[in-house]
């Protein structure tokens, strides 16, 4: 269909602007669409009569939420790694203003009115009102940890925030930030990274996966889930308050993965929910039955790792964002049938490197068999998922792929020197893939796996790609805390920094296996499970402030359990003898790793880092 066809069927029923947080949103008036481009740093502006790009505007590193303000053209947009939220005006394509937050802005909505934005920071788990012209912060409210989905409900004058990790729904005041009330799901919930609420019921819809760390199979680690929640049952003795609607269940035995956002239509018959390992969405009927709460309509095949998905206010389109295609498509709603595609941006990726991103999050063949997982879902955008499984060779928690390219070997047990060793997880049983190696592959720690697969090498070069972003606790430089925490760190007697050395704070480089330096830490028998141990891999610390829980079998909650409880002959460093007001310092002096580029650092100290 033309784009001059496709204009006279634009949205021109009235539609309430940024009440759920997404990588896209619709104006008030249904004139323009904005898209945040995490890849290129850019929000895009598309009209929506011609289906055309009005704009491009670059915002930063990692863009995220982003809403239209009010009955306005303005657009609020959270900078994820550049701790910022800019407002843009869209119609003239410019920033209008700016401001800088503490860390890690993710969801943003705005007030009916226009007056207001609230913003969710990851971390440390915060809310943020602004005033939605200067940007100004009125209010911050703690309100968990690393928070992110966020809805706007201005019948109860109240906000919904998810926090990521345990996909707990929070029910905040607008008045007075307090959390009123609060709906836990089961320990496995995880990645629960948006909330949409129903535009007529007490209803809660969260996109989220279960991680169940005790399978490490592919039928049953990760599993695709909606959580549905009553909002007017908030006591924990109600039954039925909160309810799991399991996705690959929805349509007989049929496998989705990596649930990513969801939107419902404006009169609430219709939810829709995007898979982005699976590269497909659900259309389902929304039942008003308080039990079954879904059921099955459609399955619609998309495009590569799709983000976001807005509908129309009158419910006759909706628009998908496939991330890696940089594209939104227009679909009937009553087809689903696309009627259009726009080129939101230009790919900022190497072919190569765009490649291996789309295997990364892919959960079909040739990296996954049975669907239900990817790379992605233990290390979405190269984080980690927060959680510790139980693996053959003992318990181990996941650890952030940021820096890699500077730390290989690669696992708490040192047992891979590439990326492209991981061919034999693509083989195993927990992803039963085919692989992307023809013939047999080479054993972890032997001959190289790397040259053998171009797929297998992009597939390396995106995984080594992440950087670590400085630490927010030291954006004005080290604290005294933190210095007398330095003074400790680099001393002889605590000795941290002999194994915790150079600009990565590890001493494991890229090199032969015979070279690489294992230490045992005292850890080693805490796991009765453990086959490998006891000595493991030296982990970077830096971004350590965000990457709880600790150690390899994450039984430190705290970096001051890692320094006092579970240190006790004093073999992760000297720390017994430290005073409570030392043991903080050395904590203040971890949380500000890291306070400066550490690539710089080890280019200047000629360092080498692993290229694929």
């Amino acid at each position: 269909m033309t784009a001059a066809v496709f204009g006279l069927c634009i949205a021109v029923a009235p539609l309430s602007a940024g009440t759920s947080n997404s990588l896209m949103d619709l104006s008030t008036d249904g004139k323009l669409l904005a898209c945040s481009n995490r890849d290129s740093g850019s929000v895009t502006i598309v009209d929506l009569a011609t289906l055309k790009v009005t704009h491009e505007i670059p915002v930063g590193h990692h863009p995220e939420g982003v809403t239209f303000v009010g009955d306005s053209h303005r657009v609020a947009v959270a900078v994820y790694d550049d701790d910022i939220v800019r407002l843009l005006d869209a119609d003239a394509g410019k920033e209008v203003a700016r401001r800088e937050v503490f860390d890690e802005p993710y969801g943003v909505v705005a007030s009916p009115d226009g007056k207001r934005l609230f913003v969710t920071l990851d971390y440390p788990g915060q809310l943020l009102a602004l005033d939605a012209t200067s940007l100004e912060i009125q209010e911050t409210w703690d309100v968990g940890k690393f928070v992110r989905g966020l809805a706007i409900d201005a019948k109860t004058e109240s906000l919904f925030v998810t926090e990521y990790y345990t996909g707990i729904l929070k029910q905040v005041s607008i008045s007075d930030g307090k959390v009123v009330a609060e709906w836990v799901g089961g320990s496995p919930d995880n990645l629960a990274r948006q909330v949409s609420l129903h535009p007529e019921r007490p209803k809660a819809y969260i996109p989220h996966q279960r991680s169940e760390v005790t399978n490490p199979h592919g039928t049953g680690a990760i599993f695709p889930y909606i959580s549905i929640v009553d909002l007017d049952k908030p006591s924990p003795e109600t039954p039925g308050r909160r309810k799991r609607k399991q996705m690959d269940a929805l349509r007989g035995t049929y496998v989705v993965a990596n649930p990513w956002e969801l939107a419902l239509s404006p009169d609430g018959t219709r939810l829709y929910v995007l898979f982005s390992g699976t590269n497909e969405m659900y259309v389902c009927r929304v039942l008003d039955d308080n039990y079954r709460e879904l059921s099955y309509e459609a399955l619609v095949s998309l495009g590569s790792n799709p983000r976001a998905i807005k509908v129309s206010g009158d419910g006759s389109r909706y628009y998908v964002y496939n991330a890696l295609d940089f594209e939104v498509v227009a679909y009937d709603a009553q087809t689903n049938q696309p009627v259009g595609a726009v080129k939101v941006c230009e790919s900022p990726l190497s072919d190569e490197m765009l490649e291996g991103k789309k295997l990364f999050y892919l959960a079909k063949q040739p990296m996954v068999g049975l669907r239900w997982i990817s790379c992605s879902s233990c290390h979405p955008d190269g984080q980690p998922d927060g959680r510790t499984w139980q693996q053959p060779e003992g318990l181990r928690n996941t650890q952030s792929l940021a820096g890699m390219a500077w730390t290989h070997p690669i696992h708490w047990s040192a047992d891979r020197d590439e990326v492209q060793d991981f061919e034999h997880t693509i083989r195993s049983p927990l992803m039963a893939g085919r692989g992307l190696i023809r013939g047999p592959v080479s054993p972890s720690l032997g001959p190289p796996n790397g040259g053998r697969s171009a797929a297998l090498d992009a597939m390396a070069l995106y995984s080594n790609s992440h950087t670590v972003p400085l630490s927010p606790h030291a954006k004005e430089g080290l604290s005294e805390s933190a210095l007398r925490g330095q003074e400790l760190f680099l001393s002889k007697e605590v000795g941290c920094s002999k194994c915790h050395s150079g600009p990565f704070f590890t001493d494991s480089q890229p090199g032969l296996p015979e070279t690489f330096r294992m230490h045992d830490v005292g850890t080693g028998k805490d796991d009765p499970s453990e086959k490998i141990g006891p000595t493991f891999d030296t982990p970077s610390l830096l971004g350590i402030y965000r990457t709880a829980p600790y150690l390899h079998h994450g039984k430190a909650t705290t970096l001051e359990e890692v320094l006092t409880t579970l240190n006790p002959q004093d073999q992760h460093g000297r720390t017994q003898h430290l005073s409570p007001e030392q043991v903080k310092d050395l904590v203040s002096f971890l949380k500000s790793l890291p306070y400066e580029d550490p690539v710089l650092k080890a280019r200047q100290a000629g360092l080498k880092q692993v290229q694929k």
